[in-house]
């Protein structure tokens, strides 16, 4: 098991296939990707090693992340090569729906087990302000396409922001209510280049979470493997609320997660200061160079981000890393 010097212990990877996205969120892209590096994204053995190496580490569960990870052809190849790779019990893709109709049955077919989709609003209009794109109808029908193809876990993600979404909060509580699905409710988080906007639109996550205890919502259990999300369901609900706070107290405290990015480097947190290169460390004749590599980089890991003092490390955007 791979244990920080805090204790933490690490179930979690976050594997990042692309920082590509076709989208221009506001809060995270609204320039849209700017290409200022050679695409050398992870092959289809290096994602094999690096999976099996945390897989040797204790870890059992993966997140395919982007950008949009469904700009890679071959996701369907990494989704099967992660869920065959021993040890691994759960494999989740975070995606901003993209084309997910077309192919959440494929995707399902090689071994996904878990869907989060981005959707910030119920408003075509508020979407299109949002992301830059007029397509909801099709990230709803993604959406129950994913439940109607079995995927066991339908999770949707909202970025709140003040100036945008917020007003229609309780809207969306009551979508996700009928649905068979748990509606995220995610803090906006500052970043190098969203001062202004972070500024202006920053919700906390923390006070939804008093609305839902005050309306008759029970926080429910998290699992062992489960990201740091608080989730409450309620008796009068098939869907079930959750919420994300990085800047809540002890936020850091229980992390079970770690980041590789889709140039082959280890990430101890999504707002730390630097990556470590792990591809100079892959070597098919002895995996054990790669399993102590990733060990020595873990002695390096802080006790807390410094969102709190507005510091967000070399993150620029969220597409970096897939959030």
């Amino acid at each position: 098991m791979l244990l920080d010097p805090q204790g933490r212990s690490f179930s979690y990877l976050r594997l990042s296939i692309t920082d590509l996205c076709n989208y221009r969120c506001n809060y995270c892209l609204p320039d849209g990707f700017k290409c200022d590096h050679k695409a050398h994204y992870l092959s289809l053995d290096e994602i094999a090693a690096i999976v099996k190496a945390f897989a040797r580490h204790g870890v059992n569960k993966v997140r395919i992340t982007g950008g949009e990870p469904a700009l890679r052809r071959d996701l369907s190849e990494i989704i099967a090569l992660v869920k065959n790779t021993p040890g691994i019990d759960k494999v989740a893709l975070t995606t901003n729906g993209y084309q997910l109709s077309r192919h959440i049955k494929s995707w399902r077919s090689a071994g996904l087990d878990a869907i989060n989709v981005s959707c910030d609003s119920l408003d075509p209009r508020m979407m299109q302000a949002i992301i830059g794109r007029n397509n909801l109808d099709a990230i709803l029908q993604g959406i129950d396409d994913a439940i109607s193809a079995g995927i066991k876990q339908v999770k949707v993600n909202t970025v709140l922001l003040k100036q945008h979404n917020y007003q229609q909060l309780e809207q969306l509580i009551n979508w996700a209510k009928s649905k068979p699905l748990t509606l995220r409710f995610i803090e906006l988080m500052q970043t190098a280049d969203n001062g202004d906007y972070f500024n202006a639109n920053h919700v906390s996550a923390e006070e939804v979470g008093k609305g839902l205890l005050s309306d008759g919502w029970v926080e429910t259990l998290r699992a062992k493997n489960a990201g740091p999300a608080r989730e409450f369901s309620h008796s009068e609900a098939i869907g079930k609320i959750g919420f994300i706070a990085p800047y809540s107290k002890d936020f850091c405290a229980t992390c079970n997660r770690l980041r590789v990015s889709s140039q082959g480097k280890l990430h101890l947190c999504l707002f730390g200061d630097t990556g470590y290169e792990l591809r100079p460390f892959i070597n098919s004749d002895d995996p054990t160079i790669l399993d102590n590599a990733i060990s020595q980089f873990l002695t390096y890991k802080a006790d807390s981000h410094f969102l709190h003092q507005g510091y967000s490390g070399a993150t620029t955007d969220l597409a970096m890393l897939g959030g």
